[in-house]
């Protein structure tokens, strides 16, 4: 018999953190949403209630036509409901007039899109400095938080690249430092791995899963098995309502 100690029976999820939620961040009730297509009105949500709180990681899935992209529209503050009632961080979204919409998205929601949305001739710090530009933040501070940002997702020696001189998965890195910089109350991911390799995009979630256990607040809307069991709980959507949503253990 060997004298070497055994290892430890590996754990259903390696790495896997799980974190106390927090306060409510997001609270949507009776939420509908009416499309007019030509003479046919789209009834893409039929009365959705989802609670979000703060150091949850949850995944949005669901069908072409279920109404999960209408939903994270909704959630990003990108549209707002034809009926019900939406608070985000206690403020009442529903009743918000454009600009109002556009501050929550600014300060309050980190984007990451799958098609990455840099900008082709600028950098990635300056890339990464462009929602504190909105914010008003002065060019010292906001280099600082950008560098800051960029070294967070390991990108500290690609600063001064721009996208056409990074990789598929850097390019995305570069846009969830974009996403973090202002210190966001979520992260809102829609498809994040959908431009990429299977190993990179195991890469980009394995990144999510420490930006997770540091205390961010992440959604991400996904079609893929795979990339929603990274989360601790999934929505599934069909037709216009939520079909289950489970907590995973």
């Amino acid at each position: 018999m060997s004298s070497a100690t055994p290892a430890p029976s590996a754990p259903a999820h390696p790495h896997r953190h799980y974190r106390a939620p927090g306060p409510l961040v997001i609270d949507i009730l009776g939420v509908t949403k009416l499309y007019r297509m030509g003479d046919e009105i789209v009834h893409a949500l039929r009365g959705v209630a989802l609670k979000v709180h703060r150091n949850e990681y949850l995944a949005i899935m669901g069908p072409s036509g279920s109404g999960k992209s209408t939903l994270m529209n909704m959630l990003g503050c990108l549209d707002t409901p034809t009926s019900g009632h939406y608070q985000f961080a206690g403020k009442d979204v529903s009743s918000m007039t454009d600009d109002e919409l556009a501050d929550i998205r600014n300060r309050e929601i980190g984007f990451v899109f799958q098609t990455f949305n840099l900008l082709p001739r600028s950098t990635s710090l300056a890339n990464v400095e462009l929602p504190l530009i909105y914010a008003g933040i002065g060019p010292d501070d906001r280099r600082e938080k950008a560098i800051q940002s960029l070294q967070n997702v390991g990108l500290g020696d690609r600063m001064g690249h721009k996208p056409n001189e990074l990789s598929g998965g850097q390019r995305q890195r570069v846009a969830i430092a974009r996403a973090l910089v202002n210190n966001p109350s979520i992260i809102l991911a829609d498809e994040p791995t959908g431009n990429l390799d299977s190993r990179t995009g195991e890469e980009i979630m394995q990144l999510f899963e420490e930006l997770y256990a540091q205390g961010n607040t992440i959604i991400v809307v996904t079609h893929e098995e795979d990339i929603a069991r990274h989360a601790r709980r999934i929505v599934r959507l069909r037709d216009g309502l939520i079909e289950s949503d489970v907590r995973q253990h």
